[in-house]
């Protein structure tokens, strides 16, 4: 991938200037200015009269710091440690064990912090500081394009919080913090929120495929899952093929934008337990569809029977009729739909 006409003129053999190592990292260069005065990780080539240049070398140093400090390490630490590339795993697991809990005199400094989502707080959980540390660090790997740190921070949550915790308490806010970001900033940060969305369907698809294998494939009906026609949100169907995948609840994905036809033909062919219907913003809701699908019935003269309609995303205004039920979030979707597959 090549340089833009700015990125080329500030990279040369000598290394690349402050404000394009900022870009890079997504953070201020007033911050790496800081870091430069308070703890020495500044360029080690400072041509007198010119921009400073930042080599490989200083790069993966401020990296490093970056990491560090997404994760909770004080900044002192973190730069003490970032020093001594590459950092052993016992240095940051001690630093990590010396760190106060985020809001206290530990908290990373604001001024590296991608817009941090509040998480809500319940008493059957972990301190709610817990998860937005969490998003905090995720958001900020995200902004940073870091794709390893993006890809082991999901894999951390989901085993810290399980399916449906890492996916409520913090890739669902790291979202909507990118999402208001770039909202914020006149589309800059587009290529974050991609990169965010594509690991975040990796770890769900991962988690997905790894459920299924354990379990021995039964010929109960499926809960089928898509999305409206014109519809491209997936993840949060994805989150619930896994979460259903990780009880053995069988599921039938259908994916983004599904057409209309395709969804009552699919209905007719496999007899669903229940029709998950996904639909982001009320251009893509279509009431007339669920319908037709809550009063779709199969089955033997007699005994013929139908699915129950879940009608899942911000699209839909909440429903009083019959056969249509409208979860609150992803752990009540569970667990109506796995009581629906058992009954």
């Amino acid at each position: 991938m090549g340089l833009d006409a700015r990125g080329a003129a500030e990279t040369s053999d000598a290394g690349i200037t402050t404000g394009c190592l900022a870009r890079r990292l997504g953070v201020s260069p007033t911050t790496l200015r800081s870091w430069d005065r308070r703890y020495g990780l500044g360029p080690a080539v400072r041509d007198e009269g010119k921009h400073r240049r930042w080599t490989p070398e200083d790069v993966a140093t401020v990296q490093e710091m970056c990491r560090l400090t997404a994760s909770g390490v004080p900044p002192a630490e973190a730069a003490r440690i970032a020093r001594q590339r590459p950092p052993t795993g016992a240095a940051l697991r001690d630093a990590l064990r010396a760190t106060p809990a985020a809001g206290g005199r530990g908290e990373p400094e604001r001024s590296v912090a991608a817009p941090s989502p509040a998480v809500p707080h319940h008493e059957s959980e972990a301190p709610s500081e817990h998860p937005r540390q969490a998003c905090v660090g995720l958001a900020r790997a995200a902004v940073r394009l870091d794709a390893a740190a993006v890809q082991e921070r999901l894999t951390d949550a989901v085993s810290t919080y399980g399916l449906i915790g890492a996916w409520e308490k913090v890739m669902v806010p790291s979202l909507r913090a990118v999402g208001r970001r770039w909202e914020s900033s006149g589309d800059r940060y587009i290529e974050v929120e991609h990169l965010l969305s594509w690991h975040i369907s990796a770890t769900l698809r991962h988690v997905y495929v790894t459920s299924t294998l354990r379990h021995v494939p039964h010929a109960a009906p499926p809960v089928l899952l898509a999305c409206l026609p014109g519809e491209q949100h997936t993840l949060p169907i994805e989150a619930l093929s896994a979460a259903l995948a990780e009880l053995g609840v069988p599921a039938l994905v259908l994916g983004a934008a599904v057409p209309t036809e395709t969804v009552v033909a699919a209905v007719q062919r496999v007899g669903p337990v229940a029709v998950v219907l996904w639909s982001q913003s009320r251009s893509t809701a279509s009431l007339p569809l669920a319908r037709h699908l809550a009063a779709t019935r199969w089955g033997v003269r007699g005994a013929r029977t139908q699915s129950l309609v879940m009608l899942c995303g911000p699209g839909w205004s909440r429903p009083t009729e019959p056969g249509l039920t409208r979860p609150a979030g992803l752990s009540t979707a569970v667990r109506m739909l796995s009581s629906a597959g058992s009954a």
